[in-house]
């Protein structure tokens, strides 16, 4: 199940304004220039952003994720027709052989049941082209990120065309390693609807990471700093062995 803020029509429709900075997916650009990807499989594509930088390099370029929402919002965007856009999750995707899979932003942390994370890697395996590449992030839970995760430190109020102004913020519920939950609240100056959105993300350890991606067949080439967020988060390149 796709949390709200992916799943809802209203919520898939502000994602971006809301998150208009995504210098997070420079590096993936530079990955998929740096392997010579001609295919890439974006999974967890959410809105398209990424997707659709790939497809103005001329990438072929398949996108999937289960918010139905989210992949509305991508299929409406100009350029959206040179991509595939599938709506599910990474067991149901058709035989492709990609250069190149990526998991950006929160993708690989929002999968926190293992049974799905090892189908996901396994998914993500039958996809790639034997010496292909699968690159994802994940936060180091060391640093305790949940801890910064206040309405104080993320309160906001945001003009948006044809939508009018919106408040958001996000405030922690409930910290159980690896499992942190925190929700996001929207609030619509239009009408005054106040929506909301439930999201846990699984911290993993560098270890058990590397462990279950060499039980799924890939050799882990390098384990990357995240430039947007130096010294707090894992970057793995991992090979289709």
């Amino acid at each position: 199940m796709a949390d709200d803020c992916f799943g809802h029509p209203r919520l898939a429709a502000i994602y971006d304004p809301l998150g208009p900075d995504r210098s997070d997916l420079d590096a993936y650009l530079r990955m998929a220039g740096e392997f010579g990807a001609r295919q890439v499989l974006d999974i967890g594509c959410g809105t398209g952003v990424f997707a659709l930088l790939l497809a103005d390099r001329g990438v072929d370029v398949v996108g999937i994720d289960p918010a139905q929402a989210s992949v509305d919002v991508a299929r409406a965007k100009p350029g959206s027709e040179r991509v595939r856009w599938i709506c599910g999750d990474a067991t149901d995707l058709p035989p492709l052989q990609a250069d190149l899979a990526t998991m950006t932003a929160n993708v690989a942390q929002a999968i926190v049941d293992l049974g799905t994370w090892q189908k996901t890697l396994r998914g993500a395996h039958e996809a790639l082209r034997p010496g292909g590449h699968l690159v994802f992030e994940t936060r180091d839970p060391a640093k305790r990120a949940w801890e910064e995760w206040t309405r104080k430190n993320s309160y906001r109020m945001t003009e948006i065309p044809g939508v009018g102004s919106v408040e958001s913020w996000v405030q922690l519920i409930e910290v159980s390693l690896p499992l942190v939950t925190f929700r996001g609240t929207y609030v619509f100056a239009a009408d005054g609807q106040v929506l909301t959105s439930d999201s846990t993300l699984r911290f993993r350890e560098r270890e058990e990471v590397a462990t279950d991606l060499l039980t799924e067949g890939y050799v882990v080439e390098d384990v990357r700093d995240a430039l947007d967020r130096p010294g707090k988060e894992f970057v793995f390149l991992a090979r289709r062995a």
